[in-house]
């Protein structure tokens, strides 16, 4: 199982030093992976990101969350042309840097809806994440499409969801993001959406309920780590945490981080890393070999 971190831990921005040093900070606090941003991919500098994943030895994945521009469940043509043209070009920005997993946001726009999503919008959606599934099959990469909260999209908020948006698209390489921070917010319980999704399951972010240190909130992470084990889940793990010491202005805006919830990023990390180790472990003792 490999085991990750998001990008943003380090850095607010991705720049090729930015790009060199979140690499860096995730080799030195002990993980596998790292998870590159790509809201912005046509800028990207592949090269840097490429030469900083072999210099310390980590395998990559991607992720973004669409914004109004790139909506893909609206239903002006021009914008679902739009975020149809930005997710085609992550999933080759990711396919060039060797990665195998493209999650995120990738079905709506990641902000705060005021309206339910409309059938010709998901329509949309789903037919433009059909043809990014197709791309991304082509490239070697598996597509996730991650399951949130209320306030950051309408679409997809929960497991069962987020399942039955995908079995009208039908894709093998394609399927479902669960994240901890979002489950303890939309779900019933931290168990059952993780059976629910199965052999679907591709991608898990770990986060706690406030983004803060792991084991500090109110996330049941022994039920949820029980869970993984159950399905004997061997997909990455990536830990992603937020706090105003770093800032993606944009992202932080819509995401609604205000305060400081941690200040040494380096110590988060390392704590991260060890936690979920931690855990996997002890749900391999009462696992059946």
């Amino acid at each position: 199982m490999t085991i990750g971190c998001h990008g943003l831990v380090w850095t607010g921005v991705f720049d090729a030093p930015g790009i060199r040093l979140a690499a860096e900070k995730t080799k030195q606090a002990g993980f596998d992976l790292i998870e590159y941003p790509l809201m912005d991919p046509f800028s990207f500098d592949v090269a840097a990101a490429r030469s900083a994943l072999d210099e310390h030895g980590l395998q990559v994945s991607a992720s973004l969350g669409l914004s109004e521009a790139t909506d893909i469940s609206s239903e002006d043509a021009s914008v679902v042309a739009a975020g149809e043209a930005l997710l085609l070009r992550a999933v080759d920005v990711l396919a060039d840097l060797g990665g195998t997993y493209f999650c995120g946001v990738i079905y709506s726009a990641m902000k705060k809806y005021l309206e339910p999503a409309t059938p010709q919008g998901i329509a949309n959606s789903q037919r433009v994440i059909a043809r990014v599934a197709d791309h991304a099959a082509e490239r070697g990469v598996r597509v996730a499409v991650e399951v949130v909260n209320r306030y950051e999209t309408n679409v997809l908020n929960t497991s069962r969801q987020a399942l039955a948006y995908l079995a009208e698209i039908d894709r093998p390489n394609l399927g479902v993001h669960l994240d901890t921070y979002h489950m303890n917010i939309e779900e019933s319980d931290m168990f059952a959406p993780v059976l629910d999704a199965a052999d679907a399951l591709h991608y898990v972010h770990i986060g706690e309920s406030h983004r803060g240190y792991l084991g500090t909130g109110s996330v049941d992470f022994d039920t949820f780590f029980r869970a993984l084990a159950r399905l004997d889940y061997q997909g990455p793990i990536t830990f992603e945490s937020f706090s105003s010491v770093v800032v993606a202005p944009d992202l932080s805006r819509m995401l609604g981080i205000w305060r400081n919830l941690w200040t040494d990023n380096d110590d988060l990390g390392a704590h991260a890393n060890a936690f979920i180790r931690g855990k996997l472990a002890a749900v391999d003792t009462i696992r059946p070999h």
